[in-house]
């Protein structure tokens, strides 16, 4: 009985390692890899579209569909708000087809995956500041791109996400009087372009403000 349900068991294994080996894809042509991503992305299968990637991408290191694909899979990850994948695809992209027509437009993706990926006031701060680095960098190498007042617009909200996250920490150090630290928050913000500006604050849900509000 016991080698019965062994053999059983044994048989079951084998059927479904020959159908995941069934499953595994190689030597197509690109279109067929393309076809095969595409199908993916509207099955929902992210991680089945990035391994069918990997396959395009070996067996077709420099296929022009290579360059709509990887554009694709970039846009998918951010729309899935996986910002990380979304960034290594657009590194991708710049590594095998980025020139001086289209860095900017990469760059400018780049920044908007950092931006959608900021969805929270009281956290990520080094995203914040890291991506208005970016900004300010992106607007000096490319003072003439179309992209501008997009990118514009996202460093006003990160520049007020920056001033309220500072306002919020210095009421806390005024509250706990850690006076010399709360004049110190007090400085940067006198010196925002927000001072003394009617803004409105982000709103945090009853449930977060617990664990989140200062």
């Amino acid at each position: 009985m016991k080698k019965y349900i062994f053999l059983v068991f044994l048989g079951i294994f084998i059927a479904a390692c020959s159908a995941k080996e069934s499953e595994e894809l190689y030597n197509l042509n690109a279109m067929e890899w393309y076809k095969q991503i595409i199908k993916d992305l509207q099955e929902k299968d992210l991680e089945k579209a990035d391994s069918h990637y990997s396959g395009m991408a070996s067996e077709h290191v420099a296929d022009p569909l290579l360059e709509t694909i990887l554009i694709i899979l970039a846009q998918a990850h951010m729309d899935e708000e996986e910002y990380e994948l979304a960034e290594f695809y657009l590194d991708e992209y710049n590594k095998k087809f980025g020139n001086s027509r289209n860095v900017d437009y990469i760059r400018y993706l780049k920044i908007k995956a950092k931006f959608d990926a900021f969805a929270l006031p009281n956290r990520n701060q080094a995203l914040m500041l890291k991506s208005q680095s970016e900004i300010d960098s992106f607007l000096r190498d490319y003072p003439h791109t179309q992209y501008e007042p997009l990118v514009q617009t996202m460093l006003t909200k990160f520049n007020l996400a920056v001033f309220y996250l500072d306002d919020t920490i210095a009421d806390l150090y005024k509250r706990i009087g850690r006076e010399e630290s709360y004049e110190i928050y007090e400085q940067k913000l006198k010196e925002s372009e927000f001072f003394n500006k009617s803004i409105i604050e982000p709103e945090l849900p009853w449930y977060r403000s617990i664990f989140e509000g200062f």
